[in-house]
């Protein structure tokens, strides 16, 4: 396989890292939450990076982009047991877990636009990533609404 092969796939593999993450994340959010509409929000957040999985190694089947599981990564681990202790600490869960999905879609809108900048990315690869990024930006905006709302 050739470099420039390995590094785009290297490089998709991240994301789908930090959508599994995400995933996982969202999950903890949603245990976390208190009020009912914050923990749904979550939830379609969880849908939403599910769908962003299937498109990614749909649009890549000849990248070897993981299995179907959904594993994280360990640092993602570690985030999601210091989401645990800000819960227990926080006196609201809820925005305490906004401030922690609002900081993990900053994340990932950044390692996004890493990978568009990436000049040997297919054209279809990168449609789905920006539609993807976009999404996330709007996550972010809807975060910030919801938590300004409480």
């Amino acid at each position: 396989m050739n470099s420039e092969v390995k590094t785009i796939e290297n490089k998709l593999r991240d994301i789908i890292d930090k959508n599994e993450d995400a995933i996982k994340g969202f999950q903890k959010a949603a245990e976390n939450s208190k009020d009912v509409a914050t923990e749904n929000y979550f939830k379609g957040r969880i849908d939403n990076r599910m769908n962003f999985l299937k498109q990614l190694k749909n649009a890549s089947p000849e990248l070897k982009l993981g299995n179907e599981e959904i594993e994280g990564t360990t640092t993602g681990a570690a985030h999601r047991t210091w989401m645990d202790v800000k819960a227990f600490f926080s006196g609201d869960a809820d925005d305490a877990m906004l401030e922690e999905a609002v900081r993990g879609d900053k994340s990932a809108v950044k390692e996004y636009n890493e990978v568009l900048a990436e000049a040997q990315v297919p054209a279809r690869v990168k449609e789905i990533l920006r539609e993807q990024r976009d999404v996330i930006q709007n996550d972010l905006e809807t975060s910030d609404i919801l938590e300004n709302f409480r």
